[in-house]
C-alpha cells in the first residue's frame, strides 16, 4: 500500500478515512504545525543540510550546545549526535568490537546493535554459564530496553548475579523508549542499578518520539572521545544542523505532547486493560 502523504491519526485509503494506530512517531511531532514551523524556522537558518566533518576547522556551535543538552538529559558524561540510531548504534558496536572480549545479547535485540558471534544472555532460563565464571575479561551486553513487541522495559535484576570479575559495557538501545519514559522522557538507562564493574552506552534514534532524523551514543567521556576518534566519524556528515537546533527549541512543545500522551495513554489503558487478548501497558504508547 503506497501513500502520498505522511499519515497522521488518521489515513486515506482509496477516499475512505480509516484511523492509524501504527508508526513510531510517539508524540505526534512530525505532522504537528507548531514543531513543523519550528523547523522551517532553522532551515533557513542552518539550510536542509551540512555536508561538512565534524572535524572540520569550522564548526557550528549547534553541535556543542546539542550535545550539552543531551548529555545533561540523558544523565550520562557525554554524547555525541549522528545521521540516524542505526548509524548511533553501528559506532558504539564498531568502538566496543576493540575493547570486548566477548558480546552478549537479550532477546529481540534489534540488529544494529547486535554484534557478530554474540552469544545469549540466557540459556534455557538460566543465565548463561560463561558470565557468572571467575574469568578476568572485559564484556558487552547488548538489549533493546523495550524489546518489540513489548510494553514494559526488561528486568535488569540479572546484572547483580553476573561476575564481579567481568568488566561489563551494557550498551542499551532506548530508541522506542526516549521521549516517553524515565524523567521528561529521558529514557530508562538512568533507572537501571548497576554495580561498580558495569559502565552504560545508551544509543537512540530521534527520528521516532522527538520526529528529527538523527541519532546519539552517551557514555563516559572516555567511551565517547573513541567514537569522535573513529575515522569513520571524523569523515562523515554530522546530524542535520536544522534538526538539531529543533530538538532544542521543541523542549516546551515535547513536554506538552508527552502530557497529551500520558493522558491518551491511561484513558486507552482504563478501557481495554479487562480485555484479555490485549497486551497493554499504562504508561507505554503499544498495545498488541
Amino acid at each position: 500500500m503506497q501513500l502520498d502523504k505522511a499519515p497522521n491519526t488518521a489515513v486515506l485509503i482509496s477516499d475512505i478515512e480509516h484511523l492509524y494506530f501504527s508508526g513510531t512517531s510517539y508524540l505526534g511531532v512530525a505532522v504537528l504545525p507548531e514543531f513543523q514551523e519550528i523547523i522551517f524556522k532553522n532551515i533557513k537558518n542552518w539550510g536542509t543540510s551540512y555536508g561538512s566533518s565534524r572535524n572540520a576547522n569550522l564548526k557550528l556551535n549547534v553541535y556543542k550546545r546539542g550535545e550539552d543538552f543531551l548529555s545533561t538529559f540523558i544523565n550520562n558524561e557525554d554524547c555525541t549526535t549522528v545521521s540516524s540510531g542505526t548509524i548511533a548504534g553501528q559506532f558504539a558496536i564498531s568502538t566496543l568490537e576493540k575493547i570486548v572480549d566477548a558480546f552478549y545479547f537479550m532477546p529481540k535485540t534489534h540488529p544494529a546493535i547486535l554484534a557478530k558471534n554474540a552469544l545469549p544472555v540466557f540459556e534455557e532460563n538460566d543465565l548463561n554459564s560463561l558470565l557468572i565464571n571467575q574469568k578476568k575479561e572485559t564484556i558487552c551486553i547488548v538489549v533493546d530496553a523495550i524489546a518489540a513487541l513489548e510494553t514494559k522495559p526488561y528486568n535488569f535484576n540479572f546484572l547483580q548475579e553476573i561476575s564481579s570479575q567481568k568488566k561489563v559495557f551494557l550498551l542499551v538501545d532506548e530508541s522506542h523508549s526516549f521521549g516517553i519514559l524515565g524523567e521528561n522522557g529521558n529514557g530508562i538507562s538512568a533507572t537501571i542499578n548497576i554495580q561498580n564493574n558495569i559502565e552504560i552506552v545508551t544509543v537512540s534514534s530521534l527520528t521516532k518520539a522527538f520526529g528529527i532524523n538523527g541519532g546519539v551514543i552517551s557514555g563516559t567521556n572516555k567511551f565517547i572521545n573513541l567514537i569522535r576518534e573513529n575515522p569513520l566519524f571524523v569523515g562523515s556528515s554530522g546530524m542535520n544542523p536544522a534538526f538539531l537546533e529543533s530538538f532544542l527549541d521543541g523542549q516546551d512543545l515535547y513536554k506538552n505532547q508527552q502530557k497529551k500522551l500520558q493522558e491518551n495513554c491511561t484513558y486507552v489503558y482504563e478501557n481495554l486493560k479487562y480485555l484479555d487478548k490485549i497486551n497493554i501497558s499504562k504508561n507505554y504508547p503499544v498495545f498488541l
